[in-house]
């Protein structure tokens, strides 16, 4: 039997807040969080703007000294969901029923970039000996299991761009088929570097523009790239029946997830957005509803020339006419790109869009390009009722994940 899953708890460490509130009041009310890059020297680097964290201090020093900056951070967000669900291991959950499904697209890459320098500046001898453990992909999982005691399945998910919204689809999954109770899932990223960021603005993916308003600008004519954002979004991910046996409050049902690949090219979206249309469809199938029934979508719209022409082919492609009276927005026009942790902090934004009744804006938008015509909420958001909502991220590789959450109704 399938069981229902919902949401009991949200976590956030973003450019636009250091919690769930704060980063939710700064989407709904249009703020816009990029700036100057102040993190790493970007005098000789084409790319010059960011969407940066600038107010976070990890709350243990000495933890915090053997975890990179995006473990601190998904730790962090994984404490205040927890907290916001009411959860404790040992107390109200089985910690053998505690999971956790998290993932980073980067991982430790600021760790690596200071030991590699201190490696040849310095000699072999002075390399952290904790470098390989502050790291590695899995060390995100693995270091929120230890500080919150989740002793069930442990799994940390590498799609890329989609990280964020397969940890979360794929625990909903697990918990719907009875392999878990609860979840801690989502995303952390931290990838201000200085060879990882020279990587990607010379591979002319990022915005060059440094007018803090035209820098990211989803489905706008002069779209020339996304702007690099990070931190980390976490949500608790739980079987109905345990969540009402323990009184917890629930803020959304998952309903829906889809996951493909493009199979196509390494950084290149297939063309008319073929997988993207086919993970839609399948988060549709599973959902049981009709595409009809979807009242916003937030896209994964990055403000690339391709991705935003080819996921709004296949938005028209899955939705067909009424794909013109569904609202669609880019929430990354305000908190930038957070890369693996994209689709984890989106899920937050679809939760607390359809709990408030609030549909967030795409900022930036000002020039109509041609075949890029949907409505995509420009520059303030708008009341509404929604009741059934979803989430595209579509990351490197062809990765493709798209998640559809349910407004609960018991």
């Amino acid at each position: 039997m399938e069981r229902r899953v919902v949401i009991t708890g949200m976590g956030a460490i973003t450019p636009l807040g250091s919690n769930a509130d704060d980063f939710w009041n700064g989407v709904k009310t249009g703020q816009n969080s990029i700036g100057p890059i102040s993190k790493i020297d970007v005098s000789e680097m084409k790319v010059k703007m960011g969407a940066e964290i600038r107010d976070f201090v990890y709350h243990d020093k000495k933890e915090g000294r053997r975890m990179d900056l995006f473990c601190q951070y998904g730790v962090t967000a994984a404490g205040e969901a927890l907290a916001m669900s009411d959860l404790r291991s040992g107390d109200n959950i089985d910690p053998d029923s505690l999971s956790v499904y998290v993932g980073s697209g980067i991982g430790g890459i600021t760790t690596l970039e200071q030991e590699v320098e201190k490696g040849l500046e310095r000699g072999p001898k002075r390399v952290s000996p904790v470098l390989v453990p502050m790291i590695i992909g899995n060390i995100l999982a693995g270091n929120i299991a230890i500080v919150y005691k989740a002793n069930g399945s442990c799994m940390d998910i590498v799609t890329a761009c989609s990280c964020g919204t397969n940890a979360i689809g794929e625990a909903w999954r697990a918990i719907r088929h009875g392999y878990t109770e609860v979840v801690i899932a989502g995303a952390a990223e931290a990838p201000f570097a200085p060879t990882c960021f020279a990587g990607f603005a010379n591979m002319t993916a990022m915005s060059e523009r440094t007018d803090p308003n035209r820098c990211s600008t989803p489905f706008d004519k002069e779209r020339d790239g996304f702007i690099m954002g990070e931190g980390a979004g976490i949500v608790i991910v739980e079987a109905l029946e345990h969540a009402l046996r323990r009184g917890a409050r629930i803020y959304a049902e998952i309903v829906g997830y889809g996951s493909t690949c493009d199979a196509f090219h390494i950084t290149q979206p297939a063309p008319g957005g073929t997988g993207a249309i086919k993970s839609m469809e399948m988060a549709i199938k599973s959902a049981c509803i009709d595409p009809s029934d979807i009242s916003y979508i937030n896209a994964h719209g990055t403000g690339t020339p391709y991705n935003d022409l080819y996921e709004t082919m296949a938005i028209k492609s899955v939705f067909g006419k009424a794909a013109y009276d569904i609202p669609v927005s880019s929430t990354k026009s305000m908190t930038g790109h957070l890369l693996g942790a994209a689709g984890a902090i989106e899920a937050i934004i679809c939760i607390k869009a359809m709990e408030e009744g609030i549909i967030p804006p795409t900022i930036n938008l000002r020039i109509p390009d041609e075949g890029i015509d949907l409505d995509y909420v420009p520059d303030h958001a708008r009341t509404a009722n929604l009741k059934y909502v979803l989430s595209n991220s579509l990351g490197f590789g062809g990765h493709n994940g798209t998640l559809i959450f349910k407004k609960f109704e018991g």
